[in-house]
């Protein structure tokens, strides 16, 4: 059975592949992207929990990324447009379903990273902070 962080992590993954981009968790940056742009989630960091007792609690603010890219000539628009899909995604709901408390985007920071022999990239992280309570930090 999955832990509660695996089941928010793939809740959020699943969320980000109905967008328009692609959607892959923990992979490697290919040299290439899709005119809709590439997502990458990583599992981030869950931090140090606070804890309630008595029945025991961790309540964890998990510090996932979005690493947000495209590529070619309207890198401006695409990533704009890419940014806001993802805003628009985590506003529809969220819960995630009902599995975390709130997810909350922050803003990304932009950089352009070249690419030998083809366009740049326009790529940031965007953390998403994850507020989720679970009875065992490893469950």
């Amino acid at each position: 059975m999955p832990t509660t962080r695996e089941t928010i992590l793939s809740a959020l993954h699943t969320r980000l592949s109905a967008l328009p981009a692609t959607a892959l968790r923990g992979d490697v940056l290919p040299e290439r992207v899709q005119a809709d742009g590439l997502l990458i989630l990583r599992d981030g960091e869950p931090g140090e929990p606070e804890m309630t007792l008595s029945p025991l609690r961790h309540h964890y603010q998990h510090r996932a990324e979005i690493e947000a890219v495209v590529q070619g000539t309207e890198r401006d628009t695409a990533f704009d447009t890419l940014c806001a899909s993802i805003g628009t995604a985590l506003a529809a709901d969220r819960t995630l379903g009902g599995l975390c408390d709130w997810a909350e985007a922050e803003a990304p920071r932009p950089v352009d990273l070249p690419v030998e022999g083809a366009a740049s990239f326009k790529a940031a992280v965007i953390p998403v902070v994850l507020h989720y309570t679970t009875t065992d930090p490893l469950g």
